[in-house]
């Protein structure tokens, strides 16, 4: 079976190449989730996230935005000792942060997956990538959501974690055009 390169890595990056890459997200939680994720992992490999996304979910409330909204410098403090996250103290807070946008987003346009899911006119961009060299780091679309993300206070979130959480999220199709789950995505 043919899968995009990146994918063949390790196990963890395969699982989830051929389970949730790439599939449209339209559940506000899990949106939260990639977001935080997708952000975390700015400077880092996605497989470490990947490695570390189960202690995330136990660490971070299972990415309750109205939990982690209310953490205090003492959970900041408990956080940081938790080796089975990412112990950055401004991601950390960061996290806090964003969550606090993210509700509201919520509120001001009755779901974050209507505000995100604006910047590509509510429906995935289908792309048709030959080879990995091909897909963009970052897009005039990503570009646009960063700006404003960070108009609205948002934190770690240029436009190439943008364009990552974009094709995580299936607000864009980037499989490779050889890849099996290329035309599998774009059914959904």
């Amino acid at each position: 079976m043919k899968r995009c390169d990146w994918a063949n890595s390790n196990p963890l990056e395969t699982e989830h190449h051929d389970k949730e890459w790439g599939v449209p997200v339209h559940d506000d939680r899990m949106l939260f989730e990639m977001l935080i994720l997708e952000s975390a992992q700015s400077g880092l490999s996605w497989a470490t996230i990947l490695q570390k996304r189960q202690g995330y979910l136990n660490a971070f409330d299972n990415f309750d935005a109205h939990k982690i909204s209310k953490y205090t410098d003492k959970k900041v403090e408990e956080l940081l000792q938790d080796i089975k996250i990412v112990r950055h103290k401004l991601k950390i807070k960061a996290t806090i942060e964003n969550a606090k946008i993210f509700l509201n987003i919520q509120s001001k346009h009755g779901s974050f997956d209507t505000y995100i899911w604006s910047f590509v006119d509510g429906k995935p961009v289908k792309n048709s990538w030959r080879k990995l060299s091909d897909v963009p780091t970052n897009t005039p679309v990503s570009e646009a959501m960063s700006k404003d993300l960070k108009k609205k206070g948002f934190k770690f979130i240029g436009p190439t974690t943008c364009y990552a959480y974009m094709q995580a999220v299936g607000m864009v199709n980037d499989h490779l055009t050889s890849c099996f789950r290329y035309s599998e995505v774009d059914g959904l």
